[in-house]
């Protein structure tokens, strides 16, 4: 094979040590292997960048392993080309797994050029990255505090929602007010015309055990929308060298804010790392998958992907299926009546991701096509289609041109 990378080394990662061959091709059919073990401290991580500098190593291969990549990548960025592969795609012969044959076994496929980089975005974007991904963990837990509440509610028989109203009302109950009308009488604006209802929803059996339970989890709550709101400023901080990306991703219909930050956070402002918007949905996993053996196509189901980037599509989904006279909510009618509603939201985000790789490649905004789009495209199909629908009902239709204006 050809010697792409005469002098690299390859890195197998693990939470306390690493284990580092370092490979050398500098005539053909001469090649030179050193393996050693740094510890993952601070002091062993700047030892093993002295020790790859001295055998002039110019490019470094590793596995992503959980958390445990990040430090060795973080020390060696910038000195050598790091070159971060998913260890689906290189796994060692069985019955020859050692740490030692590991890390030779990526020098030897780096040396001749045989793996695929993962992406990895610059230091600004994964910061970024992981203040979105914390933000979304922090909204997950409130989700869940919200809900020890309503279950205790609900073991006092009382029916309250938990909203600015809500709170107040249940800021009464657990200074010990039992008295219903006086805690309905606590509800504001409109919530006020309901008030008849709230004293129906709100006479209950609420004891001690109850109201301290109430109070543990009520100051959850406000404590995680603290941390929410903490870490929303610092996205915001984080986000003004890209606020026209942002400002353009908002205006595809079911782009929020929230969502234009985690997509910016996910995949970076720029395009180049992705050499098309099918490469984006594959990489994204919001694509059907690829799995044909002798003719036959397999399970079509989508790949893993980022989690992260594809949760906050179906949501952006959801939301864009409820706007009006929009291409992708008649593309959401459409789809959802024959292949349902999660395939059909799947498939809204698949076309969302390649509505923002447009945007972010060319650097403009969206525009709308109308939910008529595809009636405008294609006529004649859709003359047949409803001709067959009204032959179907029993009609009998001719169909007679109009004469042009």
């Amino acid at each position: 094979m050809d010697t792409l990378c005469p002098r690299c080394a390859g890195i197998d990662v693990h939470k306390n040590n690493v284990v580092v061959c370092v490979r050398c091709c500098d005539r053909p059919g001469k090649v030179f292997e050193e393996v050693r073990t740094f510890s993952t401290m601070t002091a062993g991580l700047l030892a093993l960048s002295d020790w790859l500098a001295e055998h002039g190593v110019t490019h470094v291969a590793m596995e992503s392993t959980g958390v445990y990549w990040k430090p060795v990548f973080n020390i060696l960025e910038g000195r050598v080309a790091v070159i971060l592969v998913n260890a689906e795609h290189i796994k060692q012969v069985p019955g020859r797994k050692t740490d030692v044959k590991d890390c030779q076994w990526l020098a030897q496929l780096l040396q001749h050029g045989l793996l695929k980089a993962s992406f990895v975005p610059p230091a600004p974007i994964r910061e970024l990255r992981d203040l979105t991904r914390q933000r979304t963990q922090l909204i997950q837990e409130r989700t869940a505090a919200a809900n020890r509440i309503q279950k205790v509610l609900e073991d006092a028989n009382i029916k309250l929602v938990l909203g600015v109203s809500g709170r107040d009302m249940l800021e009464g109950l657990i200074a010990g007010e039992t008295d219903p009308a006086k805690l309905a009488d606590l509800a504001r604006k409109r919530l006020r015309e309901k008030i008849p209802a709230l004293r129906l929803a709100l006479q209950g059996r609420a004891t001690e055990h109850h109201r301290f339970l109430l109070r543990m989890h009520l100051d959850h709550v406000t404590h995680l929308e603290e941390l929410i709101a903490r870490v929303g400023g610092r996205i915001e901080e984080a986000l003004a060298p890209f606020a026209e990306a942002e400002e353009r991703l908002q205006t595809i219909p079911g782009i929020s804010q929230r969502v234009a930050e985690t997509v910016l956070a996910e995949i970076g402002p720029r395009m180049e790392q992705f050499p098309s918007a099918d490469h984006l949905a594959s990489w994204a996993g919001m694509c059907p998958g690829n799995n044909e053996s002798a003719g036959k196509r397999r399970s079509g189901r989508v790949t893993k992907g980022n989690r992260w980037l594809k949760r906050i599509l179906v949501q952006a989904a959801w939301a864009a299926s409820h706007t009006k006279g929009t291409y992708l909510q008649a593309q959401y009618r459409r789809l959802a009546k024959r292949r349902g509603v999660k395939r059909a939201l799947v498939a809204v985000g698949h076309t969302l991701l390649v509505i923002i790789y447009h945007v972010l490649k060319r650097g403009t905004t969206y525009a709308e096509l109308g939910a008529d789009f595809l009636e405008r495209l294609e006529p004649a199909r859709l003359t047949r289609q409803l001709v067959k629908r009204l032959e179907a009902l029993g009609h009998k239709v001719t169909l007679e041109p109009r004469p042009a204006a």
